[in-house]
């Protein structure tokens, strides 16, 4: 691999770069995987014998910053684990999960909070944030590229929680709802040059000028987005880039321009993480190089708003018409949860959506301000006092244990989730999960004569 030439001159002097070794890395062709547990899915069973079930002969260890992270020695093949495509674990870049560290060590997360995620696809971040937040807080993970939605909210949906909201919009329409967030993660888009070693061809399209492209663009977004931040929150940076451009110089920009100050992280030395300062603010950031500790390229930083200066009042909520069930409905809806008056429920395009009871109020703020893909749970659709479940449903964490479920082998899941044609032997008849290691993949019908898949078409797998 050739790195850029005006790359490596642009580094020369910044903290923690070495030349030698970072080229050298580099030609090494080597590759980093790791993963991250979904605690609120996985067994504890599982998670005991997880390379003998899902990752054969592939050795695991933990990534030193995660509480759920692990390398694995060998890549395998993610598409043929049923696990995978039942959202036991996501496939994350091990420098990127030090976002955990960050939320930590900046703000209480055992308190309910409203977090948004901005540039959140393919869902690496919005899954950790997930995972670390309480019951009693909101998660609304946006993506600005329509053609981007659709894996998020896949993504979000095989996690399993119900306190997140998926939306599809401008960084600018968050301006329609002002001091709205105490924490918001922006994972910028960037010129990519910390990621070169996952995708070597990326180095014949970095340039200077793309640089440059970038650093204006994060500047607008950061300008658009930090009045919904409320007084007191929490603003989480970061690239995987290594220019200053897009890293140390936009934290300066942040603190000059914005009333924030630098939150300043705590490391352990044998993290090999670089702490940095800007060049005109001291604004703390963490950069990390893929031949100083075992991940890509990355850089991270915290603030905190301190006072409510930029926020712009918006009084142009539109009023949005919800269809509310009927008490029949709701009967019916509730047999399938296991905490069913932890909810409210609304009927969507013939469709039943379940949502916690405290965000009622929350949701009614997004709806009125921004174009939302997924909310909740979607349960399904109610015809003849008979719900017809959805996918999501089965997916999520909200399900009676109750309901009836089917246990099968690998070779069996994998058919499944290709859509084909499965066989299995069971006294059911009716709807059914079709589980494997007690983790759930998604619905079948048992009929007399036939078993009818449900898996989503989309979704399905391809190859054989």
């Amino acid at each position: 691999m050739e790195l850029p030439s005006a790359l490596i001159s642009s580094l020369t002097n910044v903290k923690g770069f070495n030349k030698e070794a970072f080229e050298k890395v580099h030609q090494s062709g080597e590759q980093n995987t790791s993963i991250r547990i979904n605690i609120h899915k996985l067994p504890d069973a599982l998670k005991a014998d997880l390379t003998g079930i899902a990752f054969e002969d592939v050795a695991i260890s933990p990534v030193p910053w995660s509480s759920n992270g692990y390398y694995l020695s060998a890549r395998p093949s993610f598409t043929s684990d049923p696990l995978f495509h039942g959202g036991a674990y996501y496939v994350q870049e091990a420098s990127s999960m030090f976002l955990e560290e960050a939320l930590k060590q900046s703000v209480d997360l055992t308190q309910p909070l409203k977090v948004l995620d901005l540039c959140a696809a393919p869902g690496g971040k919005s899954t950790l944030i997930q995972s670390l937040l309480s019951a009693t807080s909101l998660l609304v993970s946006n993506e600005v590229i329509k053609s981007r939605v659709m894996i998020l909210a896949e993504n979000i949906t095989k996690w399993g929680s119900s306190n997140v909201i998926v939306t599809n919009n401008d960084p600018a329409d968050f301006k329609r709802l002002p001091g709205f967030f105490d924490i918001i993660v922006v994972d910028a888009p960037c010129s990519g040059s910390g990621l070169f070693r996952k995708d070597p061809k990326a180095t014949e399209e970095w340039s200077g000028q793309n640089v440059e492209q970038c650093c204006v663009r994060q500047q607008k977004i950061l300008a658009d987005i930090l009045p919904s931040l409320k007084e007191g929150g929490v603003l989480i940076y970061s690239t995987c880039s290594y220019s200053t451009e897009e890293d140390e110089a936009i934290a300066d920009m942040v603190m000059k321009e914005h009333p924030l100050s630098t939150i300043r992280l705590s490391l352990k030395e044998e993290w090999n993480i670089v702490e940095t300062t800007a060049a005109d603010s001291n604004a703390f950031g963490y950069r990390f190089y893929p031949d100083q500790l075992k991940g890509e390229g990355f850089y991270i930083a915290a603030f905190k708003k301190n006072i409510a200066g930029d926020i712009i009042p918006q009084n142009n909520k539109k009023k949005i018409r919800t269809e509310v069930l009927t008490p029949k409905e709701i009967s019916v809806i509730k047999t399938w949860l296991k905490n069913p008056d932890d909810f409210f429920f609304i009927n969507q395009q013939e469709e039943v959506i379940a949502m916690p009871a405290h965000l009622e109020n929350d949701l009614t703020d997004i709806r009125s301000a921004l174009y939302i893909k997924k909310a909740g749970v979607k349960m399904g659709t109610i015809i003849r006092n008979e719900l017809i479940p959805a996918h999501e449903l089965a997916l999520s964490s909200i399900i009676h244990h109750r309901i009836p479920s089917v246990k099968v082998d690998k070779a069996t899941a994998l058919q499944y989730l290709r859509r084909g044609e499965i066989k299995i032997d069971s006294h059911n008849k009716g709807w059914a999960m079709l589980t494997h290691h007690h983790l759930a993949l998604g619905w079948i019908k048992i009929l007399p004569n036939r078993i009818n898949n449900y898996y989503p078409k989309e979704w399905r797998i391809l190859n054989k």
